[in-house]
């Protein structure tokens, strides 16, 4: 696919929901958000390698977009319901400096993506955001685990942080076989399985999912 235009607005989208987390304290508005995210990014290998291998690509959309566009928010849906949580209420950083972080990242991401010389950063088709974007989404996400209080906020950035890597994949290995793709895809899905199990435990325990108040535990 010769026109680029397609990838860019998958890349704005990205950012911008990027951004959107930061600055939201709803948590079903931020698992909407990682929705549109994990949707927006199964048309990445479309729109890239959709020529090469139509076959491939689209069983790997089919299998990202489930998992992070419905899979995903289900389970972390389903722990809002059995805990009762409703927003972040405190966290270590607060919003606007969240944002402030964020353009941060995105204006770093920039500037390094344009000195990596990356071989596949401007793949045929792709987009000069590939990498930024992706860079960006990555830094976020970590911003958001180490940001955040709530252990479902900080299950939402390693969401967003396999957001990023996933964009550099698809970006800069499109040749990878597909079960490689998909086995990283399971990995996601086991790991966001296991922390929403572990944010039900921790609320049904302790009435609360704020990780930090488990430093009470020690001693």
């Amino acid at each position: 696919m010769s026109d680029s235009a397609p990838v860019e607005a998958v890349l704005v989208l990205l950012v911008v929901t990027d951004l959107l987390l930061l600055a939201s304290s709803r948590f079903r508005t931020c698992i909407r958000m990682a929705a549109v995210q994990g949707l927006a990014l199964a048309l990445l290998p479309v729109l890239l390698h959709g020529a090469e291998a139509p076959g491939r690509t689209w069983a790997l959309a089919a299998a990202s977009g489930a998992l992070k566009g419905a899979v995903f928010p289900a389970l972390l849906l389903r722990i809002l319901r059995d805990t009762g949580a409703r927003r972040e209420v405190e966290p270590y950083v607060g919003y606007t400096l969240s944002i402030l972080a964020g353009v941060g990242a995105l204006v770093f991401s920039l500037w390094i993506g344009d000195r990596l010389g990356l071989p596949g950063a401007t793949p045929e088709g792709g987009s000069t955001l590939m990498i930024p974007a992706g860079m960006a989404t990555l830094l976020i996400g970590l911003f958001i685990i180490v940001s955040r209080r709530n252990a479902v906020s900080q299950v939402l950035g390693y969401i967003v942080i396999e957001n990023g890597i996933y964009t550099f994949g698809v970006a800069l290995v499109g040749g990878v076989p597909m079960l490689v793709e998909l086995g990283v895809l399971m990995d996601a899905f086991v790991a966001v399985f296991i922390m929403s199990i572990a944010a039900y435990h921790i609320s049904r325990e302790f009435d609360h999912v704020d990780v930090d108040q488990l430093d009470r535990l020690k001693g």
